[in-house]
């Protein structure tokens, strides 16, 4: 057996468990199989490692990309730069992370970006919103965070602004707000400033279609959701497993 999983809280709704069953049914891999590990603390990770058999890698998702760094092996030189972990390989020598989240988000952002974003937001400070500043800062694209809190490095949602929505035409959404089954919140800025300069990302994927896009959308936006980047980057993680 080849046993595969994603570990993170409260994730039935997870793309992870689905895509991978599809992909061993399509190549023919019976011995193969992912299931979801839905922790209540990333205490129980060791419980994981320890006590599941036959395991050969693992996909993490919220609450515990940054969390779980602590209790592995060893981190590749890119996540270790990043700051977060969404894949994990399994050795007879120990746990080595990695981040596949930037090779799926650049992939999937670049075929809408235009020549005018040059300037972001990124909503959202988890582990997610990591890999987003290190893809834009390889593309050279300025960002500044928005969180519910303040702090010396980051924007409140009560800060932002016309000017800042207007020059900031490249916002993303890296937070869990509006995910199923919470389907009608959106991050708390001011639509009214969006216009069809602007290029709105949200990380979700369930809904297709947030509250963040629609309403973007409805302004003249460009949008896109997170599916082509799960995909990208869990094609890369198979990869990481494989290689």
């Amino acid at each position: 057996m080849h046993k595969f999983g994603l570990v993170g809280k409260n994730i039935e709704y997870s793309f992870s468990r689905g895509y991978f069953k599809k992909k061993f049914e399509t190549l023919k891999l019976t011995n193969y199989s992912y299931v979801n590990f839905d922790l209540d603390t990333i205490n129980e990770f060791k419980e994981i490692i320890g006590g599941t058999k036959n395991l050969v890698g693992l996909n993490v998702t919220i609450p515990y990309k940054e969390a779980v760094i602590p209790h592995l092996s060893k981190l590749d030189s890119e996540a270790e730069k990043i700051g977060a972990v969404n894949t994990i390989k399994v050795t007879k020598n120990g746990t080595i992370g990695y981040n596949t989240d930037a090779y799926g988000f650049q992939k999937s952002l670049e075929p809408l970006l235009k020549k005018h974003h040059t300037k972001a937001l990124i909503l959202g400070t988890g582990g997610a919103s990591k890999a987003i500043a290190y893809v834009l800062d390889q593309l050279e694209i300025e960002y500044v965070f928005v969180s519910r809190k303040k702090t010396e490095n980051n924007l409140t949602y009560s800060d932002l602004t016309k000017q800042i929505i207007t020059e900031r035409t490249l916002i993303i959404n890296s937070s869990p707000v509006g995910t199923h089954p919470k389907i009608n919140d959106k991050p708390d800025i001011p639509y009214q400033y969006i216009t069809s300069n602007h290029y709105l990302f949200d990380l979700i994927y369930n809904p297709e279609k947030t509250a963040f896009l629609k309403t973007g959308e409805k302004q003249g936006a460009v949008i896109c959701n997170g599916s082509q980047m799960l995909m990208h980057q869990a094609e890369k993680a198979w990869k990481i497993w494989n290689s």
